[in-house]
């Protein structure tokens, strides 16, 4: 199955907590959208890799994606080598994106940066014809994405551009609270962590109103880039 858009997360819940919103929008307009999470989030305070595991299936289903995998990496401890290069080039082969999402560049989980880069990495080496990879007995062709965008996380970074989300919070927020071992709960016995605190819940939705107040809109998620953006003309900036 061809992709035109591929989220990459080092856990699952960070493709909804970045970019969920663009899913979102991207699938209304009829592209077809896919994910793949690199661990199952087996180190988290909160919660299990089983209950996650659910979870994420339920976020999918929300978010109305064509596919979602999971690499099973090592939570904590997977490295951007080769080993692990060439099973998320193997993921990039099968869907051929055109787009790919992934990781911020900078943040406070370490999971964060190394899965950015090591999915930025495999993006570039998919391309070259002398590797060689094959899933389900068949030999994979070369593929590289046109573009890798790096969705925004804990920390505040400053984005390249921003996607105007604006009708579909609602239902980026239902995707994030699929979630609910991870989220704030006021009746949970589970250990407090960084991400389930009332704040933070409440922090996701002031960022899009902050980031649509400094573009004119009412809510947008933000995005890094790895080159320079081009349009046609003046015009298609809003």
């Amino acid at each position: 199955m061809k992709l035109d858009i591929l989220a990459f997360g080092a856990h699952p819940d960070d493709v909804e907590l970045g970019c969920a919103g663009t899913i979102l929008k991207e699938v209304a307009l009829g592209k077809k959208v896919g994910i793949v999470d690199l661990t199952r989030g087996e180190l988290g305070t909160r919660g299990s890799a089983e209950i996650r595991d659910k979870e994420a299936a339920a976020a999918a289903a929300i978010l109305g994606v064509s596919v979602r995998k999971n690499l099973a990496f090592r939570d904590g401890f997977f490295v951007n080598d080769e080993a692990h290069q060439l099973e998320v080039i193997k993921m990039i082969r099968k869907y051929q994106p055109e787009i790919v999402l992934c990781n911020a560049v900078d943040d406070r989980h370490i999971d964060h940066p190394k899965g950015s880069q090591l999915v930025s990495d495999a993006c570039f080496l998919s391309g070259l014809m002398r590797i060689s990879t094959s899933l389900d007995d068949e030999e994979q062709k070369a593929w590289r994405p046109k573009v890798v965008y790096h969705y925004m996380q804990w920390k505040n970074l400053v984005p390249d551009f921003v996607v105007d989300i604006t009708g579909y919070v609602e239902q980026k927020t239902a995707a994030i609270l699929a979630y609910s071992s991870q989220f704030y709960d006021p009746n949970s016995k589970e250990p407090e962590s960084p991400i389930s605190s009332k704040n933070f819940l409440e922090s996701l939705n002031y960022r899009s109103r902050d980031l649509g107040r400094l573009t004119g809109l009412e809510h947008a998620e933000g995005f890094t880039t790895e080159r320079y953006l081009a349009v046609n003309s003046l015009s298609d900036l809003m």
